[in-house]
């Protein structure tokens, strides 16, 4: 393990017991340490609504919900091959998940490889508390911080894999996020990330429009005020039906031919996410997490690629979907001995 009290200098330290990381104090709450710090108002309000939708783990724990992750995780960054991950986490390998969550992602992608590497899972929010009880429910070791992870409590390269699934687009800026993790990469380590890509402009509209009208309802009323569009969501795909688009219209970026009426929505329109087998409250999770943080930054292939260049990452892998980019980079420089 990583012994990460140690690092912290903080074995020991008792319920409710201060350590200085750096600048800020840290706090030892149920066994976990917490950074004591001033968010800007948009990454306070993303970490409470975060520390709320990962708190009703009945939304996305269900065999249904887990598998299709896993295999979507998988599609991304492997190509599918879950053996490709084995040769980039060596015996030992220490692994930070920035922005870890309930580490809902992390337990799908690295539960194979657990036993043999070491895993610190940060969070900006409490959701580290549900985290670290799915590890010991899973039987798994891993090491787990309170923080902003853009603000931790470490110097240099540290670090044989970033791994940032969904996250990035959640802090204040996503390009100095992956500027300012990439620093913590040792030299042929691997930064994998996941960010939202931008949409057609309806879709652009609508989305920021729905934000914009939640934003001032506390976090239970702003989960049912989605309802309604989740059940839109559901009608839609139960239609089972197509369209054919007889030309791209470019005006709103849709492309010609034949597609769903419920992606052709979904794509184009607005966000109504729906998967036949899941239930109401499992798709509504999923339209919390996109409409209700303040933080929710969109960006370009483009802009990825040329963010990844100034972090000093070259990019292995690049998947590029309808929702968003899948970057597997290499940091650039002589390999670890």
């Amino acid at each position: 393990m990583m012994a990460w009290d140690d690092f912290a200098k903080a074995r020991g330290l008792p319920e409710g017991g201060t350590v200085f990381l750096g600048p800020h104090p840290y706090v030892m709450v149920r066994n976990i340490l917490r950074q004591k710090a001033v968010y800007s108002a948009s990454q306070s309000q993303t970490k409470d609504a975060f520390g709320f939708k990962w708190a009703k783990r009945e939304t996305y724990e269900s065999p249904a919900v887990l598998s299709n992750h896993r295999a979507w995780l998988s599609e991304r960054y492997l190509g599918g091959d879950p053996e490709r991950l084995g040769p980039w986490l060596p015996p030992g390998a220490l692994v930070l998940d920035a922005g870890c969550g309930s580490a809902y992602s992390g337990l799908l992608f690295f539960e194979r490889h657990l036993d043999r590497i070491r895993y610190l899972g940060v969070d900006i929010s409490e959701a580290v508390d549900v985290a670290a009880e799915r590890f010991r429910a899973a039987g798994k070791a891993g090491e787990f911080l309170q923080a902003d992870i853009m603000d931790l409590p470490f110097s240099g390269p540290l670090f044989d894999m970033i791994f940032a699934e969904g996250v990035l687009h959640h802090t204040d800026s996503t390009r100095k996020a992956i500027e300012y993790l990439a620093g913590f990469l040792k030299p042929g380590g691997r930064f994998l990330f996941y960010v939202y890509k931008k949409k057609g402009p309806i879709r652009e509209f609508a989305d920021d429009y729905i934000r914009d009208r939640i934003r001032d309802l506390d976090d239970e009323s702003a989960w049912k005020a989605l309802i309604p569009l989740t059940r839109l969501g559901q009608a839609l795909g139960g239609l089972q039906s197509t369209v054919n688009v007889p030309e791209s219209v470019p005006l709103l970026e849709i492309p010609a031919g034949e597609i769903d009426v419920q992606r052709l929505f979904y794509w184009h329109f607005c966000k109504a996410f729906y998967k036949p087998d899941w239930t109401l409250d499992e798709l509504n999770h999923v339209n919390f997490d996109w409409y209700r943080p303040f933080n929710c930054h969109r960006q370009t292939p483009a802009e990825v690629r040329a963010w990844c260049s100034g972090a000093g990452l070259t990019i292995e892998h690049f998947n590029e979907q309808e929702s968003g980019l899948t970057v597997v980079g290499l940091k650039t420089g002589d390999s670890p001995e």
